[in-house]
Order: structure tokens, then sequence, then C-alpha cells
């Protein structure tokens, strides 16, 4: 997203009006304590590297960065741990201008350090565990909202397969001839004895 100065007035997502007549937004706080993780060039992910609320992969031909859960973030890596992310509650148009310079000048005011990144429909920002108050406070007094993030639904359980067909297979088993039996199929009469064919076997 653009840095520039909003050039526009008003609120987005029912955001409270800002002061100085430029956007408010309404900022998502979520409760994972993430890392900023520096990774080899080329280097593909680690298998220590758990998902989370944010999970980022950017790599350039200079370097390759990680934004992951902390909490298993071996001690020897570098990285930057310990920081909480907040999300612009979105989508942002992608035409928006001043949405980065509307949070970040806050928190520069504050001289709280932040990391930032874009996703196709918002923005986040990740302050230090210890500043997530202070952000939270200066963006109150530009007149942004700041509020709980809502978990994600958790995902419909998978719906149990249909007991298999005796034939292995999900199909039911296919069948010749005539559906039911006729009881009266092994009664046919013998063209060379005159007799039936259930007859002979008795004897």
């Amino acid at each position: 997203m653009s840095v520039d100065q909003p050039a526009e007035t008003g609120t987005h997502e029912d955001g409270p009006a800002a002061s100085g007549g430029t956007v408010s937004y309404v900022l998502q706080q979520f409760p994972e304590k993430l890392a900023l993780v520096k990774l080899p060039v080329g280097a593909e992910v680690p298998s220590w590297a758990e998902s989370s609320s944010l999970f980022s992969v950017t790599a350039t031909a200079t370097e390759t960065t990680l934004i992951c859960a902390g909490r298993n973030v071996p001690t020897k890596q570098v990285a930057h741990k310990g920081l909480v992310a907040f999300s612009v509650q979105g989508p942002i148009p992608t035409e928006a201008t001043g949405v980065l310079a509307a949070l970040l000048v806050p928190l520069a005011e504050e001289q709280i350090s932040v990391f930032s990144i874009s996703t196709f429909e918002t923005d986040w920002v990740l302050v230090p565990s210890g500043a997530t108050e202070r952000a939270a406070e200066a963006w109150r007094r530009h007149g942004h909202t700041v509020r709980p993030a809502v978990p994600v639904g958790a995902s419909r359980a998978p719906r149990e397969r249909e007991p298999r067909a005796g034939n292995g297979t999900d199909k039911p088993p296919r069948t010749t001839g005539r559906s039911r039996k006729d009881p009266q199929s092994d009664q046919q009469p013998d063209r060379r004895s005159g007799s039936s064919s259930s007859e002979k076997r008795k004897r």
C-alpha cells in the first residue's frame, strides 16, 4: 500500500473519524507472539517453522525472511522474536493511499519500532510485545479503533466415508440377470426326462 498522505476524509470499516480530517481504520490485535527470522538466500522453509495468524516467506536476491510463530524458533537462529501483529480490517482497495502513513506516523511519534507487511487485501503492522499497549493508545488518540482479532472459525470436520461395499470399492456391487431370484427358477422342467431339475438333485 502507498505511504502517501491520505487525500480523503472519513472512516474505513465503520471506524471513528480520525483527528485532522484523515481516514481512520479498525485494527485487529492478534494474541500470538511472532518472530521475524533471517534465513540464507534461497533457503527452504525450516521444519520448525509453525504457521500462525501471519505466516510469510519473502525471498529476494540477497536474503530470505520468514515471519512465523515464535515459540519453536531455535535459540541460535538469527531472529527478532516477541512481535505482536495488528492487521487493518479490510479489504483495502488497491488504489487507496496513505494507509501506512496514517498508521505508522502515530507510532513514530511514540518512538515505537515497527515491521510492516502488505497482503492483497490489507496491511499488517508488527510491534514489540512490550509496546502493544502504547501502540494501541497512540492509534486511538489519532482516531483509529483497536480491538481483539476475531478468531477464524474452525474448519468443518471431514464427513465420514460411507462403508465400502463388499467388492472393495465405494460403488455398489454389480449384479447380472434378474435383480431378484425367481423362487421357481430352480423348478424348470428337464426337457430330457420331464422331471424338474430340483427333483433330480434329490434322487
